[in-house]
């Protein structure tokens, strides 16, 4: 599969064009932590802006912050962690809190929720959106380059093709190896999953930070890539100990650049740390082609 996506040695006039449109209005993920209305000031106006769902803050957190931020020019996209959500009732206030505020889009994850309620999964979660009329205009789901620390390769793939039919994009997970990431794409491309994909990113974080958060949210074999991938060290002695992901874009620029791929946006893992990892965007879009 990965002669499907051909990539190039060099940052090139195409894959510079391709990170200059995808730059240019990325998806920045939010975690509703108190700093972060601090930290969505530090956005553009009118940015698209994810935010996450924990146990920790429960559901209404991040639909609080969802609302609020909107109201505030912005488009969000709130996660709906299926875990999270108790039953129909639950999830049809929800979704009514949600179309009050003109917001008709969400992403919709299975979630960390030890005990469930009556959703065990993303699937199922979509499924009861359908029955009761409550689906998004615009439904994005999370995918899996790497696989999944919990769930088996074949039981992801199987739900990401049952869960198609409800979405309008995927997103990767995290993911710091490009090759991974293309080859991976191509195999759901040439098994006619064609959803368009944004490809996720981490912003700038000190290196002990990214790796903490990365296996927190299950990211496999995090620190051995950083540790092994000789580039990336290198990249990381000469930023001070900070991980800026401008390499591993370029990296992927001529895989964002394929039609055949779908790559329609990036979405950025922030770690609330938005004003530097804007800053690096800016820096880079200025860098590209206008």
């Amino acid at each position: 599969m990965r002669g499907l996506f051909r990539r190039g040695n060099a940052l090139d006039d195409r894959g510079r064009a391709a990170l200059a449109r995808v730059l240019a209005d990325p998806t920045w993920e939010l975690i509703p932590l108190r700093n972060a209305r601090d930290q969505a000031a530090a956005l553009p106006p009118g940015s698209t802006i994810s935010v996450t769902a924990s146990p920790a803050k429960g559901i209404e957190a991040t639909i609080d912050l969802a609302i609020e931020l909107e109201r505030a020019g912005h488009h969000v996209v709130p996660h709906l962690s299926a875990r999270m959500i108790r039953d129909d009732h639950h999830l049809t206030e929800l979704m009514a809190r949600l179309t009050d505020a003109n917001i008709d889009r969400a992403f919709v994850v299975g979630g960390d929720e030890e005990t469930p309620g009556e959703f065990a999964d993303g699937l199922s979660l979509l499924e009861a959106m359908d029955d009761l009329g409550v689906l998004p205009r615009e439904v994005g789901i999370p995918c899996y380059p790497q696989g999944h620390p919990t769930i088996p390769d074949g039981a992801l793939l199987a739900a990401l093709e049952a869960k198609a039919r409800y979405a309008t994009s995927m997103t990767t997970q995290l993911c710091f190896d490009p090759k991974a990431i293309e080859t991976w794409l191509a195999g759901r491309r040439a098994q006619g999953i064609s959803l368009p994909v944004r490809i996720g990113i981490p912003g700038v974080a000190e290196i002990p930070k990214l790796i903490s958060i990365s296996a927190r949210i299950g990211v496999r074999d995090a620190s051995r890539f950083v540790l092994k991938n000789r580039r990336f060290v290198a990249q990381l002695l000469r930023s001070g100990g900070t991980y800026r992901p401008t390499g591993l874009l370029e990296d992927l620029s001529s895989l964002i650049a394929n039609p055949d791929a779908k790559v329609t946006g990036l979405h950025v893992y922030t770690f609330n740390n938005v004003p530097a990892t804007v800053a690096w965007r800016d820096e880079e879009l200025g860098s590209l082609p206008g």
